[in-house]
């Protein structure tokens, strides 16, 4: 077998720059999906690479929150009924990461991957075709009442001990950078650091190309079998089969059954999103991803239009979308842009990794170090994707990787 042998299953975001990453080093890289580039959670989300993210989900007091989100009307949350029993373990791992001790831990241990985001990707996508795709303009998050923005005041709190730069903006200060924003937001949170991708599906596809320029293949294969032995990996489907010497599993909310074939076990949830496109001349409306802190959900320009990225549902993987949620919030949309044509073009829905403490898992299975997990990236996973990849890339040369990946095992829980 020859040497740098390497499958990567997934082509989202994380798998597919951990592939490019590999071939442009070297290495002979397969990468294999069972439906396609781009066709899960990285293809519909609201772009945002968000430098220096560090807030993880389960925080004192998100039991409340929970309870709250779930009786309103507009409600960015929401729990399949059928689904709770087999969600509960999750659940209560999640609750007691909440606690004040475990959340700044977590908040520590996102930080560290994070606050190098936009410099990872910066490197990726230098002197290459990608940079079309990428825009430096920041991450905006907008509040119309004191009480939705002093809401903030936790996240804010960590923000401040981890040192995350942000600017706390004003009325006027909102409409400078946003013109065509309603004049109802009084508060404004700006990440200036931040980048915004104005069309994940044709980046990825973009990337596959380049990996292929370096010597990588991409190939359709539903893995339904993998074998471990003392000449490398086998994966196979009923129709073909691969081996190399290192297998890099990055199949998002989809690999709980894949780390089961190998003798894993993950504590992992489908955070289930949704999005709404609207007509393409919508997308000059605004200059970057603006987030609505009232009614939680993004208005984001894309080039192929305007997209709203709304909705944490809680459900599995393969049950039929709810589409009315997201088409509720069309008029909130409009009231936060008074000149949005509301209609709708498409929707869609995708399966983000959850894990409970809000950590992806990056580093070797359990079973075998030729395998190296890299999922459960949650709400980061575009701003990750590149972090992944370079540090997949110092795991499998055997150099000392850049942020330890103790806190990111597979085995934590």
């Amino acid at each position: 077998m020859a040497n740098n042998t390497t499958i990567v299953v997934g082509a989202g975001i994380v798998g597919t720059s951990i592939a490019l990453n590999l071939a442009s080093k070297g290495f002979s890289v397969t990468l294999v999906d069972r439906t396609g580039p781009a066709s899960g959670a990285s293809f519909g989300n609201a772009g945002g690479i968000v430098n220096n993210s560090c807030v993880p989900t389960a925080t004192p007091g998100i039991i409340f929150e929970v309870t709250r989100m779930l009786t309103r009307p507009l409600s960015p949350f929401s729990i399949r009924p059928d689904h709770l029993p087999r969600a509960l373990p999750w659940f209560i791992r999640f609750l007691y990461e909440s606690q004040q001790e475990r959340a700044n831990n977590n908040a520590q241990n996102l930080h560290r991957l994070t606050q190098n985001a936009t410099r990872d990707w910066l490197k990726l996508i230098d002197n290459t075709i990608l940079n079309r795709y990428v825009n430096a303009t920041g991450w905006l998050k907008v509040y119309e009442s004191t009480r939705s923005f002093n809401n903030t005041n936790y996240a804010r709190e960590m923000m401040d001990r981890l040192q995350v730069p942000y600017e706390i903006l004003n009325k006027a200060e909102i409409h400078a950078l946003e013109p065509a924003l309603a004049p109802i937001f009084n508060y404004g949170l700006f990440q200036k650091d931040s980048l915004h991708i104005t069309n994940p599906g044709a980046l990825i596809e973009t990337m596959i190309e380049l990996m292929r320029e370096h010597g990588g293949n991409y190939k359709n294969l539903s893995v339904e079998k993998v074998t471990v032995g003392n000449n490398g990996i086998e994966i196979s489907d009923h129709k073909s089969s691969l081996k190399a010497e290192k297998l890099i599993i990055a199949t998002g909310a989809y690999t709980k059954p894949l780390a089961e074939m190998i003798g894993d076990n993950i504590s992992i949830e489908a955070e289930r999103g949704y999005h709404m496109m609207f007509p393409p001349p919508t997308g000059s409306l605004l200059s970057r991803p603006v987030v609505n802190g009232e009614n939680s959900f993004v208005l984001s320009p894309m080039a192929t239009g305007m997209r709203m990225t709304s909705q944490v549902e809680i459900a599995s993987v393969d049950a039929a979308p709810n589409y009315q949620r997201i088409r509720s919030l069309k008029a909130a949309a409009k009231n936060m842009l008074p000149d949005l044509e509301t209609l709708e073009e498409s929707v869609w829905m995708g399966c983000r990794p959850s894990l409970p403490d809000s950590l992806p898992v990056i580093g070797t299975s359990t079973k075998s170090d030729n395998i190296i997990y890299a999922f459960g990236h949650q709400h980061l996973g575009m701003t990750l994707g590149p972090v992944t990849a370079y540090l997949v890339a110092q795991l499998i040369s055997g150099e000392p990787t850049e942020v330890d990946l103790h806190p990111y095992r597979i085995d934590r829980f």
